[in-house]
């Protein structure tokens, strides 16, 4: 089996997938602007979360199609499925492995309730024998498909409480490559602080269980530098990044954590914008509103950004946003 998580440094860098932010157009400018010939192979990419169901009929596959591409750049790069039906796992996985991803992750961690509802994401913490069928389910998709990539799952501590010891021991009896732990419960979701104490012991879980599982831990990294303090102290293979990037291509950069001047930052936030639009904006992909999410993260820290951020969220495609801007930045000067 071709398994590129055998071939990382450690620690390696993970980035979170994350519904309407980690789509092409951010991981674009997370490939453009993070990686480098140094950390290329420490770093792994996550594309947004895909429903299995929905891949299952050519119909569902052309609307979620966008979802699905990526450019070599971002190597290497894991395709996130959810789903709680192991029939449309199967043929989800089959579909997915045949456009080249480098591995498939098996969404067990969404506390959305929506989700939760189809006994997907989270909800599969209340399941294990599901959640076994469903790993099982995806291998023989790849197989299938005649492609041998990994399998690895994203997961939380529990579903109301935490509950490590029983349902991460399930998970660990069925072949995965790498375990990804948020580390709160369902119930907490973010509110709280996480739980990297717990780490020790998902190890150790990992351990007695005789297989080659490598941990990545996920929650509250601020920075590369931070995410490798947490590596070496808790004892993981590897750390993912969510809330960390919003605003930030440069965040897998630099371990010093580099921090771009005002008009570097909306220089980045045009060109963002026009990627967004040129990939994805339109009534078959992403309406443009979704690319405002990330407005208040790239425009903060300076005089005037909040009366900017104001007057951005007004716009309705790349050329107002462009034209907003560098009207700014000539004032700026």
């Amino acid at each position: 089996m071709k398994n590129f998580w055998h071939e990382l440094k450690k620690p390696f860098y993970c980035l979170a997938p994350m519904s309407d932010v980690t789509d092409i157009a951010f991981r674009y400018m997370l490939a453009k602007y993070g990686k480098n010939r140094e950390n290329k192979n420490e770093i792994v990419f996550w594309t947004e979360f895909v429903a299995a169901d929905g891949l299952c009929d050519k119909l569902g596959r052309k609307k979620l199609s966008h979802m699905l591409e990526f450019s070599d750049n971002e190597r290497p790069i894991v395709a996130q499925v959810f789903g709680a039906n192991p029939e449309n796992m199967k043929k989800a996985c089959q579909y997915v492995a045949s456009l080249g991803f480098d591995g498939i992750d098996i969404n067990m961690g969404c506390p959305d309730k929506s989700v939760v509802a189809q006994g997907a994401g989270a909800g599969l913490i209340k399941n294990p024998q599901l959640a076994r069928k469903i790993i099982v389910a995806a291998h023989e998709g790849i197989k299938a498909a005649g492609y041998s990539i990994p399998v690895s799952v994203k997961t939380r501590t529990g579903f109301n409480k935490e509950e490590i010891n029983v349902w991460i021991s399930e998970i660990l009896k069925e072949n995965i490559s790498a375990l990804t732990i948020h580390l709160r419960t369902a119930k907490e979701m973010s509110l709280v602080d996480a739980h990297w104490d717990y780490i020790p012991k998902i190890k150790e879980l990992i351990k007695k269980s005789g297989k080659d599982v490598l941990l990545i831990g996920n929650g509250d990294v601020k920075s590369m530098k931070d995410g490798e303090e947490k590596a070496l102290q808790y004892g993981c293979d590897g750390v993912m990044i969510g809330r960390g990037v919003f605003g930030n291509p440069w965040f897998f950069s630099s371990k010093d954590g580099y921090q771009p001047g005002a008009e570097e930052k909306l220089k980045i936030l045009i060109e963002h914008t026009q990627i967004f639009e040129r990939e994805l904006s339109g009534p078959k992909h992403k309406s443009f509103a979704v690319m405002k999410k990330h407005f208040k993260a790239y425009v903060n820290g300076f005089d005037g950004a909040k009366e900017l951020r104001i007057e951005l969220m007004e716009t309705e495609n790349s050329q107002q946003v462009e034209k907003i801007i560098n009207d700014f930045l000539r004032k700026m000067r």
